[in-house]
């Protein structure tokens, strides 16, 4: 089976457009994006350096940018079955949504930038964070959490689960982390899935508002339980409501499992 997968934040690098401007209209189509967002994203996508990029605010378009431009170029050497399935991590549910159809691509990149704008702005609001818990018995990582008021924000299976929350609970989780695991803080603005990001998901559910929606085209998997959705309308309001939402990779890796 093949499956589409499409990254998240992170996944950034400086010069990660540089290839991609030899290709036929790709840089006439990133001017157009960058005219659409607000952002040069030749520039950051070719000059800019690993610093300007970490930024949430530019790291979302860009990344979902390019991830487009390479799923067409993907679709022009490749045969890919009408039932591939499809998904995304975080932000890269936008591309996901954009592949399978529910999205142009351009409202794909538009709302990324919405969502990365809003979600800085959300940050800059309380000193909170985001950490790696590798290892240890999940029943017993979750209650430590809850003790400590974090939350799950990522649970990304083979005994990866990254914890979100105020940085001061954050300490609390290094200091006295459940038998069995290691916790990495994780270098990122704030506590991305989680109400933290409260402000961000009224701003994208405002800029939603003028989108339309087609029904998927292929399986596409969401975030929230890793079910396939079948409705346009319904995945617009999963990924506005996707910011303050935990991102359950494990479920959606189950049910790829279960495509075969």
């Amino acid at each position: 089976m093949i499956a589409l997968l499409a990254p998240g934040q992170g996944s950034q690098a400086p010069g990660m457009l540089s290839p991609w401007l030899e290709v036929d209209g790709v840089e006439q189509l990133l001017t157009s994006w960058s005219t659409a967002t607000g952002l040069d994203l030749v520039r950051l996508g070719t000059t800019a350096d690993a610093e300007d990029i970490k930024d949430t605010a530019i790291a979302q378009p860009l990344i979902v940018a390019l991830s487009l431009l390479a799923f067409a170029e993907l679709r022009k050497r490749v045969d890919i079955p009408d039932d591939a399935p499809v998904a995304g991590h975080s932000v890269g549910e936008l591309t996901a949504a954009a592949i399978a159809g529910v999205l142009s691509p351009d409202d794909a990149v538009a709302l990324a930038a919405v969502r990365g704008a809003a979600m800085a702005e959300a940050c800059a609001l309380e000193p909170t964070g985001m950490a790696a818990v590798m290892g240890g018995e999940a029943e017993e990582l979750l209650a430590r959490l809850s003790d400590y008021g974090l939350t799950p924000a990522n649970r990304n299976g083979a005994g990866q689960t990254v914890a979100a929350g105020s940085l001061t609970a954050l300490g609390k989780l290094a200091d006295d982390r459940p038998a069995g695991t290691k916790v990495v803080m994780l270098k990122v603005a704030g506590a991305f899935h989680t109400e933290y990001m409260r402000t961000a998901r009224v701003a994208l559910a405002e800029r939603a508002k003028s989108i339309t929606v087609q029904d998927p085209v292929r399986p596409l998997l969401s975030n929230a339980d890793g079910a396939v959705v079948t409705s346009g309308a319904d995945m617009l309001d999963r990924l506005v409501a996707q910011v303050t939402k935990p991102v359950r990779w494990d479920l959606c890796m189950d049910t790829l499992a279960e495509c075969g």
